[in-house]
């Protein structure tokens, strides 16, 4: 059986709770929740990023959730909530089904960096492109 964008998106946003930035603040501050950046490296040097974030482009997250690849980001543990954004969620919402598939239970989608600004997010200037 084939799936669509649609199909996958539908599937994601079942299992990815969507929250907005004052959760998304209050999940950091008060859990130690990590502030995922799932975009890519040149969108993040045109706009910044969301204050305190983490980042690991979408293309790259498989390798750096699981402990047992070389490429391991220790950042990502399945005891730490995870609040993931991109543009505008599309990406953050199939990020957060992926990780739930690896087993991470405390995924949430925050949508994209306008809402964290537009839910009174600080951000940061741009990463080092090299990333």
């Amino acid at each position: 059986m084939t799936s669509t964008l649609k199909d996958m998106m539908a599937a994601a946003n079942a299992v990815v709770e969507r929250i907005d930035a004052e959760r998304a603040r209050a999940l950091v501050a008060e859990q130690g929740a990590l502030l995922l950046d799932v975009r890519d490296a040149p969108e993040i040097e045109k706009t910044g990023r969301a204050q305190g974030s983490h980042h690991i482009p979408r293309g790259m997250l498989e390798f750096r959730a699981d402990p047992e690849s070389p490429y391991h980001d220790a950042e990502l543990r399945k005891d730490r909530p995870i609040v993931l954004h991109c543009a505008s969620g599309g990406r953050a919402a199939l990020a957060g089904k992926l990780l739930k598939d690896m087993g991470f239970s405390e995924v949430y989608n925050l949508g994209g960096l306008k809402d964290w600004i537009e839910g009174g997010g600080s951000v940061d200037g741009a990463i080092d492109p090299g990333m």
